[in-house]
């Protein structure tokens, strides 16, 4: 029996895979982004055939008939998550490489299996006694290749059947979706041996990690229909996949993924920078697959946040910093990890380049989870103080865990410490729940209008502002129409437009489209498909399909979207020129009104950084240049110089809009010289969410416009103050000094009324009570805020012992009282007691501890009768007490 002798590294098995199919006349693809592009039914690319659904959808034709990628995957958020295994298994892992080779049309299941057996037993060298597989047990045609061409014996091909009868419901049956491209799959199993628990594929126990699937292979040729029935496909395509850190696992002679060379070296980097031995297995994997899943994940502009991915990215580094807590590492480590997952990974020259922001990103979110940890820490202790039982409830642990990022692990041991439990099948409870909601918004389904994708549109609209078209499809209600009569909202698809379909920012074109008999108003345009979907109303006669139509863009608003686009790519380029090359775009939105651009910075701009962005793009403006569109291979496009929104699918060929400095691609529409954007102004910078900041800024008559406003709030402000625009700032000074001289007077004389208040109160309390042990002063005070009546009530217990203090004051229209009692009265009265008596009595809320409380309402009206009712009943209370 051959023995596997080689030892590969985790690169050269991600460049013999490559290789070895680039011999056999595939075409070698780049990873796509872990965001998908244009597929909001995905959180991230969980697998290699992402970037193809839509050659497998068969909505777009690939112009290729095969392919291999090493694809960036991630299983950490949605239908696939396997953050919380993380760290307990040998397999799991949050980010991984998935090696695959796909066909579309050009082979199919014998090649298929052909290929996959020479790379593993020749490539690979890997013994092929070790190798056993699995089929879907009526895939008749795969079981006989694996016998008869690859002459595997019948125990080492095991069938696998549906679960509980359920058709098509099988681990060796892959769908898209509950209707769409399925298939049979064959996947191959690698044999640790009997020294590692396990049993064979589809036993009881095999769930063991004896058995790992290495590879599996997908065929996809059949189309399942909404009846649950199975139609051919046309095309028969395949998509395979191989797990990079899995095969590495087998190749260099090791159980587990984490033992392999790049986790070994990292794992001992953390433990040796904590001062810890490896025996902490659990945490340091935690630590070193969570710290390689964020560098990719930032790397791509995702930053930590509430929702979304960026909430993802946010319970990653939070789960790591908790193992670093358990591990004892209070202050923030993570980021220094950053350079070694660079080398030791060998990524992309992206990823190199955005070290910095990476470490930065890292960083930030880690002194902000220590924040989180003290406030956790203090809304646990105060439930703790709360609860009358010694359970906490598992709602309070789950709370912590989901808005707070408070690790429930933690939750645990304090409550541990302070001798409580807490309902633990109610944490799990509401976690099963969030998971399912997870699971249900997640689902992958097809594009609600997939029907109308067959059609396409001819656009027109970058040179032509009319055209003439004909009507092949209409839609109204989200049903297929034939006709539409006046008044019906409708989409019509035309085979010509002259109309711009809402993308990369910019919103879609409005205008009018007329025949003889019909006028239809376009309020705004999409692209579905190939297909320029116009959305809006018949305002008269009826239209039919084949009709055809004349249309004709509003030119005002087309105009006034240019020059905010054209100055949106110049905004762009000043933030690189004045906060750095690692600023990149994330969003924007381009209108006739303004644009709104968002980028990824950590913090907020300031003055003179903004007024530098504004100089830098009304100098470009100033210049007047021809703007240039070049159409190039993406390829030369990007070595030229020109940027591209990350993230961002685009053709073979591309346009490139060079407009004054500027350099990108884009597929908008723009001004044909810098100069017709006429000016440029920033009217807001603010943050969005954590790590990213948003300009909104106008152009041309807009910029007129705002000044004028700006000039009459001027002229305004100069008339009321008698001042000129020149000495306005001068003006307004000496009158908030004389304010401020003012107010300081009025407190003053204010404090005055306080204090006199107080002593009448003592005075007449001491006259009223001379025959009691004890005081009692309840009154309101006249003309003070919240924090003087608590002031107030100070200075009188401090000048006043054995004594009953309720003040109330109407401060903005709502009413307040403090209550203290001096410490010799407490057991017989508390001010919690008298606080609730008093929120009663004026319409609100109140408590507090035995020494001090209070209380509040909304109805000033009741506070006088109050304070005279609360002093009898104190009286009485007391006199109660002490007779009994």
């Amino acid at each position: 029996m051959k023995k596997n002798t080689k030892k590969f590294s985790l690169s050269c098995i991600r460049e013999s895979f490559t290789e070895y199919f680039v011999a056999n006349n595939h075409r070698e693809l780049p990873s796509s982004p872990l965001v998908p592009v244009n597929d909001n039914s995905l959180l991230f690319t969980n697998s290699g055939m992402v970037q193809f659904k839509d050659y497998f959808l068969s909505k777009a034709r690939p112009p290729f008939e095969s392919a291999v990628t090493v694809q960036n995957c991630l299983r950490a958020g949605g239908k696939h998550n396997d953050l919380e295994n993380v760290g307990y298994t040998a397999r799991h892992h949050t980010f991984f490489e998935m090696l695959g080779n796909f066909s579309f049309g050009a082979y199919f299941k014998e090649e298929s299996i052909l290929y996959a057996w020479q790379l593993l037993t020749e490539v690979f060298d890997i013994e092929p006694e070790k190798l056993l597989v699995t089929v879907y047990f009526e895939d008749t045609e795969s079981y006989d290749i694996w016998r008869k061409k690859i002459n595997l014996e019948a125990h080492r091909v095991i069938r696998i059947g549906d679960h509980n009868g359920n058709r098509h419901q099988s681990d060796n049956f892959w769908q898209m979706a509950d209707i769409g491209p399925c298939g049979p799959c064959t996947e191959i199993f690698f044999d640790h041996g009997p020294s590692v628990k396990g049993g064979l594929p589809g036993s009881s126990d095999g769930e063991g990690d004896r058995f790992v699937e290495i590879w599996n292979l997908v065929f996809m040729e059949y189309q399942k229909l909404a009846s649950g029935e199975l139609g051919k496909l046309p095309i028969p395509c395949v998509d395979t996949g191989m797990g990079l850190e899995r095969i590495s696992a087998v190749l260099q002679n090791v159980t587990s993924n984490y033992e392999i060379d790049v986790f070994k070296r990292l794992t001992r980097k953390i433990s040796s920078f904590i001062d810890l031995d490896q025996s902490h297995e659990t945490s340091l994997r935690v630590i070193a697959d969570h710290i390689r899943a964020s560098c990719f994940l930032i790397s791509e502009n995702i930053v930590p946040s509430n929702e979304g991915r960026g909430y993802v990215l946010r319970r990653i580094l939070r789960r790591a910093s908790r193992h670093a807590y358990k591990l004892g590492k209070r202050d923030p480590f993570l980021h220094k990890f950053v350079s070694d997952v660079v080398s030791d990974f060998q990524q992309p020259d992206q990823f190199v380049e955005n070290l910095n922001l990476i470490s930065e990103t890292i960083l930030m979110e880690e002194e902000k989870f220590s924040e989180t940890l003290v406030k956790g820490l203090r809304i646990l202790q105060e439930e703790l103080e709360k609860s009358k039982t010694k359970v906490l409830d598992g709602n309070i642990a789950f709370l912590l865990y989901d808005t707070y990022g408070f690790p429930v692990e933690l939750t645990a041991d304090i409550c541990r410490e302070n001798e409580v439990t807490f309902n633990l099948e109610k944490f799990d409870e509401e976690m099963a729940k969030q998971k399912t909601r997870a699971k249900v918004a997640s689902k992958f389904v097809l594009n609600e209008e997939v029907g109308i994708t067959n059609h396409s549109s001819v656009f027109t609209g970058y040179n032509d502002q009319k055209v003439s078209s004909e009507i092949l499809a209409l839609f109204s209600k989200g049903k297929e129409v034939r006709r539409a009569k006046e008044g019906d909202q409708v989409s019509i698809i035309f085979d010509r437009t002259c109309f711009y379909a809402e993308s990369g920012g910019q919103v879609g074109d409005t205008g009018i489209f007329n025949s003889s008999e019909a006028t239809f108003e376009v309020l705004s345009t999409n692209k579905v498909g190939r297909a320029f979907v116009h959305h809006g109303i018949l305002r008269q006669g009826k239209i039919s399909l084949k009709q055809q139509m004349y249309g004709e863009f509003d030119l005002k608003n087309r105009e006034m979207i240019k020059r905010n686009h054209s100055a949106t790519h110049l905004l762009h380029f000043s933030l690189r020129q004045v906060l750095g090359s690692t600023v990149t775009q994330k969003g924007s939105q381009v209108d006739a009104k303004k644009t709104r651009f968002d980028f990824a910075y950590s913090k907020p701009l300031t003055g003179k950084q903004i007024e530098e962005i504004e100089r830098i793009v009304n100098n470009e403006i100033l210049s007047n240049e021809k703007t240039v569109m070049s159409e190039m291979p993406y390829d030369e496009a990007i070595e030229s110089g020109a940027i591209g929104l990350f993230g961002e699918r685009y053709e073979s060929n591309v346009r490139v809009m060079q407009i004054g400095s500027s350099r990108e691609l884009c597929g908008g529409t723009h001004v044909e010289r810098t100069g017709d954007i006429g000016s440029f102004k920033v009217l807001s910078e603010s943050g969005v969410a954590s790590g990213v900041r948003r300009i909104e800024a106008i152009t041309a008559n807009a910029v007129v416009s705002h000044f004028r406003t700006i000039e009459n709030i001027l002229s305004r402000s100069c008339a009321l103050l008698g001042a000129t625009p020149i000495n306005l700032v001068e003006r307004i000074e000496t009158t908030l000094t004389s304010l401020d001289k003012n107010e300081k007077t009025l407190a003053q004389m204010n404090m005055k009324s306080i204090k006199r208040q107080i002593k009448e109160l003592i005075e007449k309390a001491k006259k009223n009570c001379e025959d009691e042990p004890f005081k009692i002063i309840a009154d309101e005070i006249k003309h003070v805020s919240v924090k003087e009546l608590r002031e107030a009530s100070d200075e009188i217990t401090s000048g006043c012992s054995s004594s009953f203090t309720v003040l109330g004051c109407v401060f903005k229209e709502k009413v307040h009282v403090v209550v203290r009692v001096t410490s010799d009265l407490m057991d017989k009265l508390s001010a919690d007691f008298i606080a609730k008596e008093m929120a009663i009595m004026i319409g609100g809320k109140g408590g507090g501890k035995s020494s001090f409380a209070q209380a509040g309402g909304s109805i000033p009206s009741k506070l006088e009768p109050a304070l005279i009712k609360i002093k009898k009943f104190i009286f009485y209370k007391i006199r109660s007490v002490n007779e009994n």
